[in-house]
């Protein structure tokens, strides 16, 4: 435990790119607290279709903010997500929460409290770190954050990655559905082009661990004039 503030990784990234895996890795590595900014929308995107909202509706997502109880675990490995007392972690993998994530993301009051959440969660974790990942951490949520990094691969090896996380989803149909995402919230945030002074660590031809070792190196050369560490391992 620690009452300084705690240092943040700030990690963005398109669907498919790792972003949530290889950044879980590295908190695990650096010993730092791991939020997926990611599950909070896709919470409050569940949060509305119990409610029967129509999530294309911003009025409609609006008037079911006020009783949504948001609770994540920052442990790496005890990622646990609620609504209230329920569990929800696996539910808002659900296809239906997937296709209704963008909705609520593109209202304005949604986002801006999402992220006074995401950087009270941040200071309240008691870590000395906290990797931080998401869509528009680098720029908006962390944007002073010292070690900033837009996680990326192709089109294609994003789509057969995420094929293979999924059971009867063929690359095609995921390489569509990413794409219809990734356009629907890029109208929001522009988290496919690296802002000034944030690394883009490309994954395409690397593996998970040759890509953790990527991340881990831009970390430990951001800190190094700081701390005169040689290694953030």
């Amino acid at each position: 435990m620690t009452d300084s503030v705690p240092m943040i990784v700030a990690i963005d990234g398109p669907a498919g790119s790792g972003k949530s895996s290889v950044s879980r890795e590295v908190a695990r590595r650096l010993g730092f607290g791991y939020l997926d900014t990611g599950a909070a929308y896709r919470a409050f995107a569940w949060h509305a279709l119990e409610h029967g909202v129509d999530t294309s509706d911003a009025m409609s997502v609006l008037e079911v903010t006020g009783d949504f109880e948001f609770g994540i675990a920052l442990d790496p490995d005890a990622y646990r997500v609620e609504v209230g007392d329920t569990d929800v972690t696996e539910a808002i993998r659900e296809p239906r929460v997937s296709d209704a994530v963008s909705g609520v993301a593109r209202v304005p009051a949604v986002r801006e409290s999402a992220n006074g959440l995401f950087r009270s969660l941040v200071a309240a974790s008691g870590r000395e770190g906290v990797v931080v990942e998401g869509r528009d951490i680098t720029t908006v949520v962390a944007p002073d954050a010292p070690v900033r990094i837009l996680l990326t691969a192709s089109p294609e090896v994003r789509a057969a990655r995420r094929s293979a996380e999924l059971t009867n989803h063929d690359a095609v149909q995921v390489a569509n559905a990413m794409a219809q995402r990734d356009a629907a919230d890029s109208k929001v945030v522009d988290f496919l082009t690296a802002a000034p002074g944030v690394t883009v660590v490309d994954s395409t031809e690397l593996d998970f661990e040759q890509t953790v070792t990527a991340v881990l190196d831009v970390v430990a050369s951001a800190l190094a004039p700081t701390t005169g560490a040689a290694d953030g391992r």
